[in-house]
């Protein structure tokens, strides 16, 4: 089979390798399409924490059930199923409690073991979610970067007619507003972009406001109808504005950061307190969130189309994957079709 694997920083290339086999509680898949991840962006430049070359990236991923291993029940073969990369111990106190996302020694396909810029793959049979005939493979390659944001959205608890913030226009601040609005929140997203303002303005239909504008506290709370958001997700991973996230939330509001800053943060604190905040983060999903954005995608109440705006072909996105990708401003989110 053709697989496409990062040797190391900014070196890509096609091999030959064997099929993989699938063990007895997996599941061979055969891929047909993959979401592109900011991951695989900065495993490619060197930066990304926690990360070991060689590696076959990929995680956001859709395939075919072509074989089942022996212990193998809940999958049909020939159907489509979506990926689950987080791999969990089973074993530790979140394990114990369905927190599988946040394993203390959870194992991503594409960034701890070897993905999907392949074309098969063995995945466990516990990390398959099946694809309604209504969604097609390459929205489905997307829904991981949905079901981040449909687990901060769990996260936060929100409500119909709530004031939504989501600071940060990219896929997952996308789809955190995609899954807010489906919710039925007030939502506004900030973003410093101009470009993704309008691209966010125009496929998920919320409005946006620039964080860099004179008076943004204020004009923010006049969007809102005189009133800060009772809810704040950040998914910028940015120190300035996770830090100032506590200033745009209402009394007795919340926040959740999705995105992740590497380094210590600081808050205000009597604002912190006086407002009575509270502070969640968020990190990857479970099926619950994956069932939640596939069924929404079957109602047509979200879709891939919000953010996919390239669309690639496996046989050669290893050959420009540094001008058309790494280095392609324009891509908001890119597949990988087979």
């Amino acid at each position: 089979m053709k697989t496409l694997i990062l040797t190391e920083p900014n070196k890509i290339e096609y091999v030959e390798r064997s099929q993989p086999k699938a063990a007895p509680d997996e599941v061979l898949l055969k891929i047909n399409s993959v979401g592109i991840c900011g991951t695989d962006i900065h495993a490619y430049t060197g930066n990304q924490p926690f990360f070991s070359y060689p590696r076959v990236l990929g995680h956001e991923i859709c395939g075919t059930a072509a074989h089942l291993g022996e212990e193998c029940s809940k999958i049909e073969q020939g159907e489509r199923y979506v990926v689950i990369p987080c791999v969990p111990c089973g074993e530790c106190p979140a394990c114990h409690d369905g927190r599988t996302n946040c394993c203390e020694s959870v194992s991503l396909y594409g960034v701890h073991q070897d993905g999907g810029f392949s074309e098969y793959l063995a995945v466990k049979e516990n990390n398959l979610v099946k694809v309604p005939k209504g969604v097609d493979s390459s929205a489905a390659s997307v829904v991981e970067c949905f079901a981040i944001s449909a687990h901060a959205s769990r996260r936060a608890d929100i409500k119909n007619d709530e004031n939504v913030l989501v600071v940060g226009a990219g896929p997952i601040g996308l789809a955190a507003a995609a899954i807010a609005k489906a919710e039925g929140a007030n939502v506004v997203v900030a973003d410093i972009d101009a470009s993704r303002r309008a691209h966010i303005e125009t496929s998920v239909g919320v409005k946006s406001i620039n964080p860099m504008e004179d008076n943004y506290v204020d004009n923010l709370s006049e969007m809102f109808g005189g009133v800060l958001a009772d809810t704040v997700m950040d998914a910028t991973g940015n120190k300035h504005s996770m830090s100032k996230s506590v200033e745009l939330i209402r009394h007795g509001g919340k926040i959740v950061f999705i995105g992740l800053y590497i380094g210590n943060l600081e808050l205000d604190d009597p604002t912190f307190h006086k407002k009575e905040t509270t502070l969640l983060s968020s990190r990857n999903a479970t099926i619950d969130d994956f069932e939640t954005v596939l069924g929404l995608m079957a109602d047509k109440k979200i879709s891939a189309d919000m953010m996919i705006n390239k669309s690639f072909d496996f046989e050669t996105i290893g050959n420009i994957y540094s001008t058309e990708v790494v280095n392609n401003k324009e891509m908001i989110k890119g597949v990988i079709n087979f």
